[in-house]
């Protein structure tokens, strides 16, 4: 039977209910997967020369690298000695790739449906040290903007490998049609330690590590894996956790999961297995999650693939973590990630630049200063520091007394 998944699904309530009267054979915007051998995509990954981005996505960093998601082809290295003159010294190669985690001097990484190690010990030599296959098998293949529909008719997903698209104009026979289920189209946390064992990522991210384990949490399911052995990593879990998770956060032996309908806390006092305490259902939307004591901050973002118009900031009192409760709403511009440092909580309102704001009096907050003409899209605040990437371009911020001053701009370009 020919496959062909229709997107997004208000597309086809829309269609149906107000465009009865339309020709079902109108021409549409149809993608069509270009595919490798599964051997063929394994065998890609590799170490190259620093070269330029195309659009920047995920931000961690580690001891003095800064490490940047080139959205499904791999991490730009970028040497952070001097945070006034960043280096980019390095590209990893890592075909579908959107999430890093990095303890004890090795790599971990997404790598399309594999999780795969490399040895950092020598940045200047990495190695790929261990792969771990199908681990990750709704991994995130994303369509082209504007497409109504993608022909799965010639793609095996036992053998094969989505590494693209091109499009095409069908008419297309809406009888035909068959709707997907839930996990393979996606959009595209901080952990760290005094000792620099284990880097930080910021609010957008999907892996975490505390201790030896790494959590992920892929569009459904929540993974852990054992790391103590580093370069055979083993995953002991998989479990369903929700509907389009999105960004996991790790704050005092608790996984905060940001979802597209709400917000899950998770129990992790026992490491191996995290336990689900409660679920806090807000407006349907795109939402990072950080915490600092009692109170979870969530972005929502409304728009594309979020199905609703809403753009907020959420304060969440979880003081009582089995009955999280929001008790103060603020409006946003196109909200994406955002961090906190001391009473310090920094939100990338998209276009709208870095918004600071006073946390001191949460619930009740205090704009202190916004960054504007530049589009942001996460942060990560370190201890002398603040990490921030949009637009392909790294700004970095220190903190002087009670200001936030510009120290450098690095166009990865």
């Amino acid at each position: 039977m020919k496959r062909i998944l229709l997107l997004p699904l208000f597309f086809l309530l829309l269609f149906s209910t107000s465009c009865e009267k339309e020709d079902e054979t109108d021409l549409s915007i149809v993608a069509v997967p270009v595919t490798v051998s599964m051997a063929e995509f394994r065998a890609s990954v590799e170490i190259q020369e620093p070269k330029s981005i195309k659009e920047s996505g995920k931000i961690y960093s580690w001891k003095d690298y800064i490490f940047i998601n080139d959205k499904n082809d791999g991490i730009h290295i970028i040497d952070n000695t001097d945070p006034f003159n960043p280096t980019n010294i390095k590209f990893l190669k890592i075909p579908r790739n959107m999430d890093i985690a990095i303890r004890d001097e090795k790599l971990y990484a997404d790598n399309g449906m594999d999780l795969v190690v490399f040895d950092i010990s020598d940045i200047n030599s990495i190695s790929e040290v261990g792969r771990l296959e199908n681990v990750f098998p709704n991994y995130y293949t994303v369509a082209p903007e504007g497409v109504s529909f993608v022909d799965f008719e010639n793609f095996d997903h036992q053998t094969q490998v989505i590494v693209g698209y091109y499009t095409e104009s069908r008419k297309i026979e809406y009888s035909g049609m068959m709707l997907e289920g839930e996990g393979f189209f996606s959009e595209g946390s901080s952990n760290s330690d005094a000792g620099g064992r284990t880097g930080t990522g910021g609010s957008m991210a999907r892996f975490s590590i505390k201790d030896n384990f790494l959590y992920v949490a892929d569009r459904s399911n929540l993974s852990v894996f054992d790391i103590s052995n580093p370069d055979n990593p083993d995953r002991i879990s998989n479990e369903h956790a929700g509907w389009q998770i999105e960004t996991i956060f790790n704050y005092e032996d608790h996984l905060y999961l940001g979802s597209a309908t709400g917000m899950y806390i998770y129990s992790i006092e026992n490491p191996s297995a995290p336990q689900q305490v409660s679920f806090l259902r807000h407006v349907l939307g795109c939402d990072p999650v950080v915490v600092k004591e009692n109170y979870a901050y969530v972005t929502i973002r409304g728009g594309n693939t979020c199905q609703q118009n809403f753009n907020q900031l959420d304060i969440v009192d979880i003081s009582d973590k089995s009955n999280p409760v929001i008790v103060n709403t603020y409006e946003m511009n196109n909200p994406f990630g955002l961090g906190i440092k001391d009473n310090w909580l920094f939100v990338c309102d998209g276009n709208a630049g870095l918004k600071v704001f006073d946390i001191e009096n949460t619930p009740d907050l205090n704009l202190l200063d916004q960054f504007s003409n530049i589009n942001t899209y996460d942060v990560i605040p370190l201890n002398d520091k603040l990490l921030m990437i949009g637009d392909n371009t790294l700004s970095q911020y220190s903190y002087k007394g009670n200001e936030i001053n510009l120290i450098s701009t690095f166009d990865i370009n």
